[in-house]
């Protein structure tokens, strides 16, 4: 799959990194992804549960007319309407996360976002001064993930605060901006509770990675 990103937007967010790291002995990871499960198996039982209720409902309009049917018949038909839908959301993959509940989907990018954090190494800093800024776009869901050293010093709060400019910017497909703004906006949390000192070095990759 192409990237979402050009090389141009990839340098543009590394200098932002750098540029905020530059006064912090914190350190910034920035990833996006594009969706955070593909959802076949979650759309597929919600959409197994609507043409269970679908099927009831036809058998009671059935009833209600008086028209028989034999049993088979219905069956039948149950099975390959059932067999139909599963192939289209097999084809069109886009299509399956409009039947999945939103909860469902926020925590599947929640759990993608804690996945990232500790694969990017970012808990092993030093100072446990790392932050992760996570957006995924399927879901429309971003997340600031900082850690221990971090959480005992800066509310959430302003860490909500830098999710919504970012989930805003990403809405009007302003991606490059958003990270940006939400990178210049950790970096002077950063400064204020953890400023650079003498002989700090850059312990992580400062770009963006794309999954």
């Amino acid at each position: 799959m192409a990237n979402t990103l050009s090389p141009e937007d990839h340098a543009r967010i590394t200098r932002a990194i750098r540029a905020a790291e530059a006064r912090t002995s914190g350190e910034i990871v920035c990833v996006l992804a594009r969706s955070s499960d593909d959802y076949f198996y979650p759309a597929a039982f919600m959409l197994s549960v609507g043409m269970l209720v679908a099927s009831l409902a036809g058998a009671l309009l059935l009833d209600w007319w008086w028209l028989s049917i034999r049993l088979w018949h219905f069956v039948l038909v149950q099975g390959l309407a059932l067999a139909a839908a599963l192939g289209l959301l097999a084809l069109l993959p886009p299509l399956r996360i409009h039947l999945v509940p939103r909860r469902l989907r926020y925590r599947r990018a929640h759990r993608n976002a804690v996945s990232q954090f500790l694969a990017s190494d970012i808990h092993m800093t030093a100072d446990h001064t790392g932050v992760l800024i996570f957006l995924s776009l399927a879901e429309r869901y971003a997340e600031v993930v900082a850690d221990a050293g971090i959480n005992a010093r800066v509310p959430q709060e302003r860490w909500n605060e830098i999710v919504a400019g970012l989930v805003a910017h990403a809405a009007e497909a302003r991606l490059v901006e958003g990270f940006e703004g939400a990178i210049a906006a950790a970096g002077a949390l950063l400064e204020k509770e953890f400023p650079r000192g003498t002989g700090d070095r850059n312990e992580l990759d400062d770009r963006l990675v794309e999954i």
